[in-house]
């Protein structure tokens, strides 16, 4: 039987703590935001005119991560048991390590060939997604009871 209360306390813990971490990153790289260069770069949600971004970009950045972050916990309910730790915590971190390797290096290789982002950016944005990652396993691990 799947823990979709878990999972939902997952996603929604996640999403706070993203909110945070991403708040944080997006304040040490603000010169990136605001260097014209990149105006053509950001989507009308993010930056429809300059300036900060509107209430409707935070809309849909929640929802989004309530989503991906459901879909994270949904993989270590079924996947979690594989890694083979005892203590949670190890085996939150292996798995969150593993999603990382799996998803956000190909994404973060594939934006620098065809997206026209600072190489700073980028690197600050893997370094965030790192962090998140290996958070987001040790809360999935306290969180999601493996069968």
């Amino acid at each position: 039987m799947t823990d979709w209360r878990g999972i939902a306390l997952t996603a929604v813990a996640l999403t706070v703590i993203g909110q945070a971490v991403h708040t944080i990153e997006s304040m040490l790289t603000m010169g990136y935001y605001l260097d014209p260069a990149y105006f053509s770069v950001w989507s009308k949600i993010l930056m429809p005119t300059a300036g900060p971004p509107p209430a409707e970009f935070y809309y849909y950045s929640a929802a989004f991560a309530i989503v991906s972050w459901a879909i994270f916990g949904f993989a270590y309910e079924k996947l979690g048991k594989a890694i083979g730790e005892k203590r949670a915590i190890k085996n939150g971190l292996k798995f969150g390590a593993i999603v990382f390797l799996l998803a956000e290096i190909p994404v973060v290789l594939t934006m620098y060939l065809l997206i026209n982002l600072p190489t700073g950016l980028l690197a600050a944005w893997t370094l965030s997604q790192l962090i998140l990652y290996l958070i987001g396993g040790i809360v999935a691990a306290k969180l999601i009871k493996l069968k």
